[in-house]
């Protein structure tokens, strides 16, 4: 089961104006942190954003670069604080929820094939960097769900809601979206993986 792609393009979005005063060094951070995203060196590209986020909180631009950077990066856990954030500043900017969306689909993936470790107090962990360029099999998929822990199954449970949520807004929002047929089915898939996780997460006793 492969990872989710972006159907729409994830656009690096150029500062255009702020009243902020330091509006020339948020610029210029912006266009060095796209240098190196273009270089693929998605780490220092990150840094500058982070730093021009520092500078100014409010920029929407910058904050959706810094998201745009840790989904390159495949950070799906900071990407998805970073998506959430860009939606607090500008709630109708539909692609932000597709963004959101694919990450939180993504994570839940990473967990479901091991790549990613849920600990009992619910934070996660990097595993063992798989093979370059692998992608876990079906047949490997569906092995893993019984080594699932209690914690996994519900966050992966969670993510999956979360991930069909935000396609939906994103199709309210984009409704001449032209990949609205895919993004439907899309729904329709992980509607049906999540029955599956549900089914399988663990019923309290009631005396």
């Amino acid at each position: 089961m492969k990872k989710a792609l972006l159907l729409v393009s994830i656009l690096f979005i150029s500062v255009i104006s702020t009243a902020c005063i330091n509006n020339f060094a948020v610029q210029e951070l912006n266009n060095n942190a796209k240098t190196f995203m273009d270089k693929g060196d998605y780490k220092s590209a990150i840094e500058r954003l982070k730093s021009s986020v520092d500078l100014d909180g409010t920029v929407f631009e910058t904050r959706y670069n810094l998201a745009v950077a840790y989904t390159k990066a495949e950070d799906y856990v900071n990407a998805i604080d970073a998506y959430n954030e860009v939606i607090k500043l500008n709630p109708d900017f539909a692609d932000s929820y597709y963004s959101l969306a694919v990450c939180e689909e993504n994570l839940a993936k990473d967990i479901i094939s091991g790549n990613i470790n849920v600990k009992e107090d619910g934070s996660i962990a990097k595993a063992n960097e798989p093979a370059e360029n692998s992608e876990p099999e079906e047949a490997n998929m569906n092995d893993d769900n019984d080594k699932l822990s209690g914690s996994e199954l519900k966050l992966v449970s969670t993510l999956l809601t979360n991930s069909i949520s935000d396609y939906k807004i994103y199709l309210d929002k984009a409704s001449q979206a032209e990949d609205k047929d895919e993004v439907a089915a899309k729904i329709e898939e992980l509607e049906e993986m999540i029955k599956k996780y549900i089914s399988l997460q663990p019923t309290k006793n009631v005396d």
